[in-house]
């Protein structure tokens, strides 16, 4: 299965596909990326998966606008060339509906996995850090006992010392 790369408002997105779909899906996003980018352009920065999100839902409305359009023009007309003109683009608009949640679910579950990724490397380094702090810990300890009890033996020196000198 191919992997190829796709640019949906501005972010670089790896996806996989079947053969010989590479042309469809890129069909599909730069559609989607028609919308991202008018998200963009009215909202600025937002996070991806609100602005993927947002952006298939205007192709979702899209695509409920061509129904209802053909509807109107199949009673209309019964069926003409509109119609069929219609039919079809909804029936692209379907497939390009369908290849962006694909690719929706896709970028949800990456986060997903890097966010776990993420969380059990920081618990790791916590962990890693407590064991040290505890060692370190350990050692001003034994060392708080070691100068206090080189400090007696001074102490002790110095009253032995004065009362030989006396």
């Amino acid at each position: 299965m191919p992997e190829i790369t796709i640019l949906i408002g501005g972010r670089s997105f790896e996806v996989v596909c079947k053969d010989g779909e590479e042309p469809f899906l890129q069909s599909a996003a730069a559609l989607l990326d028609v919308e991202a980018q008018t998200l963009t352009g009215s909202m600025g920065r937002i996070p991806e998966s609100r602005m993927l999100l947002m952006a298939g839902l205007m192709l979702a409305d899209k695509t409920a606008s061509l129904e209802d359009q053909l509807a109107a023009a199949g009673r209309a007309n019964e069926g003409g060339p509109l119609a069929h003109e219609i039919t079809a683009e909804i029936a692209q608009l379907k497939g390009d509906l369908k290849a962006t949640q694909t690719n929706l679910k896709t970028v949800k579950d990456a986060l997903i996995s890097n966010e776990k990724e993420a969380t059990v490397t920081l618990e790791a380094k916590d962990k890693e850090l407590a064991d040290m702090l505890e060692v370190k810990e350990k050692e001003l300890a034994d060392t708080q006992v070691s100068l206090t009890d080189a400090l007696e033996a001074m102490k002790r020196m110095v009253v032995a010392l004065e009362e030989k000198g006396a």
